[in-house]
């Protein structure tokens, strides 16, 4: 799992309240947390492990092969769960190994409960890798398309815009039981910070690459001067009238664009 990516169900789990306790909140429905892809892969059992995350949920690992951080072996296309299941979904930079990835979602959506929220991150500008095999690159559109039936929805973009290295996608299903342009607000603010806190503290070795990027063509000068950059459209029901949050600015269509 990238750094990024951590950080990206991080901020989401505070901003939505997945990780509170059933019954501290009184819009934190019942159901347990799923990971689907969550075994850990040899090397990166720390950043991977998103156990601490929702620490106080209930969480369950789903993946296709068992093994470290997987309680349950799923086929993510044939899901052996009952619908309404989960009261949240984390499925990160899993889908690229799924080969029929529309009927994944499909049977996430149908296994995430009412008022539910499911939080997905795939590569864009990324190598080839088989655990056990790859076979997709997924961009914004796509996963706004994916995830049309979302009441509501986030869906971002980090690296050079025209060509991302990450995409990614809140999504909650109807109905929507929390002040979403508010939570989307949170969550953008708190993902902005970990990126300008982690640029800022990158390694030497980062630091080197980005120097030496000087000396190559302006696409990969690009991808380095861009490669902490994130931007996400927030689409809210419209018929769900709302405050405006600061910053934002609502568009026809309950449509609001936030910049990273």
């Amino acid at each position: 799992m990238r750094d990024n990516v951590r950080a990206f169900v991080q901020a989401a789990a505070e901003a939505f309240e997945l990780n509170a306790s059933v019954g501290e909140f009184p819009n934190s429905s019942e159901g347990a947390i799923y990971e689907f892809g969550s075994f850990l892969v040899p090397g990166q059992e720390d950043i991977a492990d998103l156990r601490p995350v929702f620490c106080e949920r209930e969480f369950i690992g789903c993946d296709m092969r068992s093994g470290p951080g997987v309680d349950r072996v799923e086929d993510l296309a044939g899901l052996s769960l009952p619908d309404h299941a989960a009261r949240g979904i984390v499925c990160v930079d899993t889908l690229e190994h799924v080969y029929d990835v529309m009927q994944a979602v499909r049977e996430m959506w149908r296994v995430l409960a009412p008022g539910g929220i499911m939080l997905v991150s795939a590569p864009m500008d990324f190598r080839i890798h088989a655990y056990p095999d790859d076979y997709w690159r997924l961009t914004p559109s796509c996963l706004a398309r994916l995830f049309a039936p979302a009441a509501a929805s986030i869906i971002g973009s980090q690296g050079v815009e025209s060509h991302p290295h990450t995409v990614y996608a809140i999504a909650a299903k109807a109905p929507v039981e929390l002040d979403f342009a508010a939570c989307a607000r949170e969550f953008v603010d708190s993902f902005n910070a970990w990126l300008k806190h982690n640029r800022a503290t990158a390694s030497w070795r980062v630091r080197a690459k980005r120097r030496l990027a000087f000396f190559r063509g302006k696409g990969e000068r690009r991808r380095q001067r861009d490669s902490h950059a994130a931007r996400f459209a927030v689409s809210l029901p419209i018929q769900e009238v709302l405050p405006q949050p600061q910053g934002l600015a609502l568009h026809l269509g309950g449509r609001l664009d936030v910049g990273g």
